[in-house]
């Protein structure tokens, strides 16, 4: 669906840091159709993918060459000083100060107790993800954490998140901002390494996820997890030639 603005405390873009921003713009636009043109120099060449003309994700050059290729979750705020002082208060770590980002909008880094990085983004003339959930953009984003209960206190006082966790085999928690879903989050599995660090998994939206499995295959992405169903689709893991991790999800019928 195509959006216009977003409430305070919902997760509103994405963006892969990479190695080399030309392969993974390669490799994004003949995976999704991403049309990836060239960045603003002035920006560092930070690439804003597009579908249709609707801003969908951004490749960027990593700022530290020794930090992995990785994507990254912005959650929008209405005051980026305030929510950094709420971090401080709550236990997190500014991993990168508030800054301008010229007119577009203000960003900032942090790092929860668990370890987990979580960015955010106080919209100027970019407000983020113009289109969403629907095949080829992001549509969900997932904390895997080494302690629930503590991301569960942290972003209910950082981002005022509520939460609504499901027992079973797999226990699941849902982030609620005003009583709807706007992510997830779960205990690391126990096949994890543990020297893996919390984090945030972004999802990408597919049509048919046997299809985009051989085609990301093909490009030069190694799969990570095998196909496992969920109550809200088929999903599968997925590491692009950079070497950033993300996941697929053929979603349910019901979750359109």
């Amino acid at each position: 669906m195509e959006f216009t603005k977003y409430e305070h405390g919902v997760p509103c873009w994405v963006d892969v840091s990479c190695d080399d921003i030309e392969k993974s713009a390669q490799f994004y636009s003949e995976l999704f159709g991403w049309d990836v043109p060239e960045g603003d120099p002035t920006f560092g060449g930070y690439r804003n993918a597009k579908i249709d003309g609707k801003t969908v994700a951004g490749i960027a050059p990593k700022m530290d060459a020794q930090m992995p290729s990785a994507w990254s979750c912005y959650v929008k705020t209405d005051d980026i000083a305030d929510t950094t002082s709420k971090v401080e208060a709550a236990g997190g770590t500014v991993l990168a100060a508030p800054m301008e980002v010229g007119p577009l909008g203000s960003m900032a880094f942090y790092i929860d107790p668990t370890g987990a990085v979580v960015g955010a983004w106080q919209p100027g003339l970019h407000i983020g993800a113009e289109l969403a959930n629907v095949p080829n953009t992001f549509c969900w984003s997932e904390l895997i954490t080494s302690d629930v209960a503590a991301a569960k206190a942290f972003y209910a006082s950082v981002f005022g998140w509520g939460e609504h966790s499901s027992e079973g085999p797999m226990p699941y928690t849902e982030w609620e901002v005003d009583g709807r879903t706007v992510g997830g989050a779960m205990a690391k599995p126990p096949m994890m390494p543990p020297e893996v660090p919390s984090f945030w998994n972004i999802y990408f939206a597919v049509a048919d996820l046997d299809a985009a499995l051989a085609k990301a295959t093909e490009l030069g992405a190694t799969p990570t997890m095998p196909t496992m169903d969920t109550p809200a689709g088929r999903v599968a893991g997925l590491q692009e030639p950079n070497g950033a991790a993300f996941s697929l999800i053929q979603l349910a019928p019901d979750r359109h």
